[in-house]
């Protein structure tokens, strides 16, 4: 595990050494400031030197020297750079440490007889990243369908092993690159599934690979403590174990594995990884969940909740009602102990305290609870959660540190220098850079990687929520609605994995990649260099080196395969493979394809009757068998629905709720027992348990397309457009998810999504999405007058 790093490094670009890589076929992620290509091409083998200047650059030449032994089985001379410049007898590599005008940034110069890296500290690694990837990738080193590697592959090892390297032609290019946000990150839970140091290791590296430079380790939750507290033992031998988990979806299983669960890291552990991502520019903030989200410190320490006890390590999904007490004055000695603990382990200048979804119930139902709100003068729970917060910032500030909490803790007043993580939508970072804190943009409908990536039918289980590649690509972390001003308050985007559907490596991996890469162009690459087309050409390249790294990565659709309006009696598909080196097998009979269907190698007719649809599905095959879900597209040849002439009113949509219980959506009447307006068709907003609710308004579609409608719900609903059903996902059921097609003509068009729960559960996720990309309620929704 001590090189892990290097060992990644040198699976993910597994060099062909035979060939010259085309200029043309230059591609960077995240994408570069600048890139030029150059005439000439850098000969690489171990006739070659590199030379270094300054501390952080013989750093990266040990990183390129070890990654050279294992990928090639020889290493080069490496001697500091003369300070007079002389004439070259060899290949030269040189490595300046060297301030950079903007921060993290470096300049890549590769042209005859010389590769210049220049950058300052962090700079320098992250030019070592996208020179890595200028190495061509080997395609014959991955066996074939049938398991079996090529004459070629064996030959080319053969000669690498016996110390006879073939020349490496990297392309003539100048690069020159810096980030465009300060913070770059991910944030992986382990309180719900624990994930042991080699796989953490791993996960970082996978995040050098693409230019982050935040991990964010969420170590606490109610489902287990993953973290070794000295000053408290239990927290190791009680609260780190959940005597069983619940099988399936937590929203419709009552079953239970009745295997005990646990783990957690060691105080050396921790050190380790720290240190292991602080050599590769990883700052590391620790999670402490406060003052929800702690039912497995209440399971250690009973002492710290409202009730006594007992309590367990919950073993289902989903939020517990049992918090920490804030009138219990022992409750902030013991997070003190445990976060003086944490920040001797962690020297990042942030510590998350979280904040999020802490349930008032107990707070409300608690004499002594009560009697405090009256003493400090408070208005509600809201504001005794945000005293709690103020309370642990103090703290946390005394000792030289600042925290970062989700967005609740802006309920009932902001603490002073807390920095925010806008995850319910954008509105909570929108508020908090209005009042000058600083933001990091995380919002669940663009960057939670545990939401589900294609039809839920095929896809493993997982959080349910919709939200496939091109939505996380398009997402911009800079909302129109603030000034130039207060967007400076915008410091950096994260992508978050929740894994409570996540519990191994091979699943994390799944449920990441490739939405991570989409997320790094996001988090580093200028908006104008930002183009989704360019990046599904640079894919197939960088997911075939990832396949090679033996990455788990969700394999994307087929290039070309996508729903659309036609006009005429046949279309022809065409498709390219999503992974360099990858079979297309598919059929157009409505049959479930396999190996055995028939390979996509030329464009072909469909054909498509008049007001009606045709059905394209297909899988995709990697050369190391892999095989992916199954995908479709649907061809319709229907007239486009005509706009209507109405005026939009306000922003959001009309809801009418009914408090009542009903067997299907269709039965709602409308009014009902309350209405309102909301931003979006959302039922969190209703606390709805037994009843249903109507969402009626307008919908302004943008261009003359073909758009999709989904429904994921439990129990039903319908959703209807221009008074047609267009999602039918009726009557009362587990959760699941329907989608369906209409061609709009741009310009409003009238929408009513019907929705009834039955018992708990309840559940609702309505999309509208023009080729694979989410409409933003914020901006196409409306009333109507």
């Amino acid at each position: 595990m001590k090189r892990l790093f290097l060992s990644i490094l040198a699976a993910l670009s597994v060099l062909n050494g035979m060939a010259q890589l085309k200029t043309g076929d230059i591609t960077i992620i995240p994408e570069p400031v600048l890139l030029t290509s150059m005439p000439g091409s850098f000969v690489l083998n171990e006739k070659a030197a590199i030379h270094y200047s300054g501390q952080a650059a013989g750093k990266i030449a040990g990183f390129l020297n070890d990654f050279l032994q294992r990928s090639y089985n020889f290493k080069l001379p490496v001697s500091g750079y003369p300070t007079k410049r002389v004439a070259a007898a060899h290949p030269m590599i040189i490595l300046v440490e060297a301030a950079s005008a903007k921060p993290d940034g470096y300049i890549l110069e590769v042209n005859t007889g010389r590769v210049y890296l220049q950058g300052d500290a962090n700079g320098l690694l992250y030019g070592l990243q996208t020179l890595l990837q200028l190495f061509p990738l080997n395609k014959m080193i991955a066996p074939d369908p049938s398991g079996n590697k090529t004459q070629d592959s064996v030959k080319l090892q053969q000669l690498y092993a016996a110390g006879q390297h073939a020349a490496i032609h990297l392309p003539g290019v100048r690069i020159q690159d810096y980030p465009r946000f300060a913070y770059r990150g991910m944030m992986l839970d382990v309180g719900r599934h624990f994930f042991p140091p080699a796989a953490v290791k791993q996960f970082i590296d996978m995040l050098v690979l693409y230019k982050f430079n935040r991990f964010h380790w969420h170590l606490t939750e109610d489902q287990g403590w993953r973290i070794e507290i000295k000053k408290y033992p239990r927290l190791q031998q009680i609260a780190s174990v959940r005597k069983e988990t619940i099988v399936g979806h937590h929203r419709r299983s009552t079953t239970y594995d009745g295997k005990p669960y646990d783990g957690y890291y060691t105080q050396d552990e921790v050190r380790d990884i720290v240190k292991y991502a602080a050599e590769r520019n990883i700052t590391i903030i620790p999670e402490i969940e406060m003052p929800g989200h702690s039912q497995a410190v209440l399971a250690a320490y009973p002492q710290f909740g409202n009730t006594g006890g007992p309590y367990e390590v919950r073993t289902t999904w989903g939020i517990s009602k049992d918090v920490l007490n804030p009138a219990n004055d022992s409750v902030f000695t013991f997070l003190q102990d445990v976060l003086t603990e944490v920040m001797d382990l962690f020297p990042s200048p942030y510590i998350h305290i979280g904040g999020d979804e802490c349930l008032k119930d107990r707070w409300k139902e608690s004499r002594e609870v009560q009697q405090l709100i009256k003493k400090l003068g408070l208005k509600d729970e809201h504001d005794l959660q945000s005293y709690f917060i103020n309370r642990i910032e103090k703290f946390v500030n005394s000792k030289g540190r600042s925290i970062i909490g989700w967005d609740e803790i802006l309920e009932g007043g902001l603490a002073p220098n807390a920095t925010v993580m806008s995850w319910r939508g954008e509105e909570g970072g929108i508020a908090a850079a209005k009042e000058k804190h600083d933001v990091i943009m995380t919002p669940n409908t663009y960057l939670y990687f545990d939401y589900t990536q294609g039809q839920p039918a095929t896809e493993p289980l997982n959080a349910a929520a919709y939200l496939p590649l091109k939505t996380v690509y398009n997402y911009e972390p800079l909302p129109p609605s603030l000034t130039p001003a207060e967007r400076q308050y915008i410091k950096g985007v994260q992508g978050n994995i929740w894994t409570e559907f996540i519990p191994d490596q091979q699943m994390l991996d799944y449920m990441v990649w490739p939405r991570a890469l989409a997320l790094s162009e996001i988090a580093w690459s200028q908006p104008g260099k930002k183009n989704y087309l360019r990046f599904m050409r640079k894919l197939p390249l960088e997911l075939a080196r990832l396949n090679n790294a033996g990455v788990n990565f969700r394999i994307p659709e087929p290039v070309g395969l996508e729903s659309k309006v036609v006009t005429t009696p046949a279309v022809t598909v065409t498709l390219k493979p999503p992974v360099k080196g990858s079979f297309i097998y598919y059929t157009t009979d409505g049959s479930q394809p396999g190996t055995r269907s028939r390979p996509y190698t030329q464009p072909f007719e469909l054909s498509v009757p008049e007001n009606g649809t045709a059905l394209v599905q297909c899988i995709v095959v990697l050369p190391s068998g892999r095989i992916s879900p199954l995908y479709s597209a649907t061809y319709v040849r229907k007239p486009y629905l005509p706009a209507l002439t109405v005026k939009p009113g306000k922003k959001g949509v009309r809801f009418s709720l009914v408090n009542n219980t009903f067997a299907n959506a269709r039965q709602l009447p409308v009014p009902g027992d309350s209405s309102g307006i909301l931003p979006a068709i959302d039922i969190r907003p209703l606390a709805l348990k037994n009843g249903g609710v109507t969402f009626s308004g307008y919908v302004n579609i943008p261009a003359d397309d073909l758009y999709e409608f989904h429904l994921n719900s439990d129990d039903g609903a319908v959703f209807y457009v221009d008074d047609q059903v267009v999602v039918d996902n009726d009557g009362q059921h587990d959760l699941q998810d329907r989608s369906g097609f209409l061609p709009l003509r741009k310009g409003l068009h009238k929408i009513k999504v019907q929705y009834f729960n039955v018992g708990t559960g309840a559940w609702l996720d309505a999309g509208i999405y023009r080729d694979r990309e989410k409409l933003n309620p914020a901006e196409v929704l409306y009333t109507g007058q």
